[in-house]
């Protein structure tokens, strides 16, 4: 490990107990907090996130976030719905910047979302999280309100599979561990760098692309080291993530996704086949399933016209 590694990992890694709620809250000031929650068919959990983060970040004794906003991503079940009886203003992504037509992808959703939000700090959520803890939002949005050099944020954990500890985040190990550690080893200090929250100041945001679909993790990731510096990163451990995992073709088309952004920022040249065959065994033996892996970036949102308006306005 690069020794600046070294010396950022004692300087800009923390637990959630280095910031108590208190000095959050006296460091907020009038400084705004958004959480967004991507969900896509998640009413199994959405609603007891949304709960949670009512119920201890939005009292009045609380008042620590400003906004909370579910945006729904085409979703088929009842996510909607529960989201909003939880408490979450729900907006649906294709309601959101319909100039221009939405793909499916966590990395759109997320991209659109600073359209529809306020904060001076957007803090992001998965909404497929279980046993769901507040310490999720304030671990991360801590070191924005408390330290003026801290620009982005990413939450550190535990990942079990199943009942067992330490094995969850295959994608991370096989893929994106490896990549940043051979090509970006600046970064090789994150212990979740895949992960799905994360906080950051919309200042940074708005001058960031973001990846469409899966690599969206890592492309904020990587194009934040190169805006802001290493420095400016940082990472809060907050305990166990339980979450529903995906089946083994699913995380060959997010490595896919994930590989495809790492050689764009490498190269930012010609990607040659932006394509991924995977095989099922049906009853005639295996057949092949061709899947398109996403080559679209949204660009800053500082360049989009509408967004420019709404500062102004």
């Amino acid at each position: 490990m690069l020794e600046e590694v070294e010396r950022w990992l004692a300087r800009r890694s923390w637990s959630v107990a280095d910031r108590p709620l208190e000095r959050i809250l006296a460091a907020k000031r009038s400084t705004r907090v958004s959480v967004v929650l991507p969900a896509l068919n998640e009413e199994a959990t959405v609603g007891d996130i949304v709960a949670v983060i009512r119920r201890e970040l939005m009292s009045e004794s609380v008042p620590l976030v400003d906004e909370l906003v579910v945006i729904d991503s085409g979703s088929t079940d009842r996510t909607a719905e529960v989201a909003a009886a939880a408490g979450a203003r729900v907006v649906a992504r294709d309601a959101i910047l319909p100039r221009i037509p939405a793909v499916p992808g966590k990395g759109e959703v997320l991209w659109r979302s600073l359209m529809v939000t306020s904060g001076d700090v957007v803090c992001f959520v998965d909404a497929d999280l279980r046993d769901f803890s507040a310490d999720f939002v304030t671990g991360i949005v801590g070191p924005l309100l408390t330290d003026p050099d801290v620009d982005f944020v990413k939450a550190m954990y535990d990942r079990p599979f199943g009942d067992t500890p330490g094995q969850g985040g295959r994608v991370t190990e096989l893929v994106a561990r490896p990549l940043l550690n051979l090509h970006w080893p600046r970064l090789a200090g994150f212990v979740q760098p895949l992960g799905g929250e994360y906080a950051a100041r919309r200042s940074l945001l708005e001058r960031l692309p973001f990846p469409v679909g899966y690599g969206v993790e890592l492309g904020l990731l990587v194009d934040a080291l190169h805006t802001v510096g290493l420095d400016a990163l940082a990472q809060v451990d907050v305990g166990v993530r339980k979450h529903r995992h995906q089946d083994g073709q699913a995380l060959g088309r997010m490595a896919a996704a994930i590989y495809r952004t790492a050689q764009l920022r490498l190269s930012r040249g010609h990607l040659v086949r932006p394509w991924l065959t995977q095989f099922e065994r049906g009853e005639a033996g295996f057949t092949p399933r061709t899947y398109a892996v996403d080559t679209e970036e949204r660009p800053p949102m500082a360049e989009i016209t509408e967004y420019a308006r709404r500062r102004v306005a």
